[in-house]
């Protein structure tokens, strides 16, 4: 993860990947996960997502990690809620009710550091990460979560076009990271790309649910 990149990123507000509204597919899709309320979502490299304080509305507990404080620092802003700042290991952790955000590198979580996670939300982390990347971290995810259910969004585009990120994420590549874990269902593809993205490429959007019979 190039920490330097997303941090620029950050503090020089380039940040054309936040979305100024709650995503879509999260609205249309959430509920048929049948999530009982008070369950623990867990959303890597959260950034300031508005899809945050819709899951807290409907009484889900949210755990979040991220690598750059002022994104969450803005986040608490826009909540209107007052955080309580802890340190433990590598981490900086905003807390308030119901929520956990972990500032620190993403690599550095341990299972024992999160807790209990019924749901992953993946709403920006795979396709944050370069190939070389997300290996290893569809692993750790995997490791850390006990291998809770996913819903996930990728992007597929041709390459010849951009680079990224978000970087193109095929369905081929999400079997060899998850098929051994999960049960593999594309909810849907779509044309509802980021805005960045959709001026350099016709590509598509994927809204997966990888589902671990055991956990959800």
């Amino acid at each position: 993860m190039d920490k330097d990149f997303w941090n620029e990123r950050w503090e020089k507000e380039e940040i054309a990947f936040h979305m100024n509204e709650v995503n879509p597919m999260l609205i249309k899709y959430f509920p048929e996960l049948f999530l009982e309320k008070r369950k623990r979502i867990f959303i890597p490299l959260c950034g300031k997502t508005l899809d945050i304080e819709w899951l807290l509305a409907k009484n889900y507990r949210i755990v979040g990690v991220e690598l750059n404080e002022l994104a969450i620092k803005s986040l608490f802003n826009q909540l209107k809620i007052e955080p309580m700042i802890l340190e433990i290991d590598n981490f900086i952790i905003y807390k308030h009710k119901n929520i956990d955000i972990f500032v620190g590198d993403f690599f550095n979580l341990s299972e024992t550091i999160l807790g209990k996670i019924d749901l992953i939300y993946d709403r920006a982390a795979l396709v944050a990460l370069p190939e070389n990347m997300r290996k290893k971290y569809s692993a750790h995810l995997l490791n850390i979560t006990s291998g809770a259910s996913q819903l996930l969004l990728t992007y597929e585009y041709d390459l010849n076009m951009m680079k990224g990120p978000p970087f193109c994420v095929d369905s081929m590549e999400i079997r060899n990271y998850y098929i051994d874990k999960y049960s593999l269902i594309l909810l849907e593809e779509n044309e509802n790309l980021p805005s960045g993205l959709k001026r350099k490429s016709n590509g598509i959007e994927k809204v997966w649910l990888l589902k671990n019979d055991k956990k959800v």
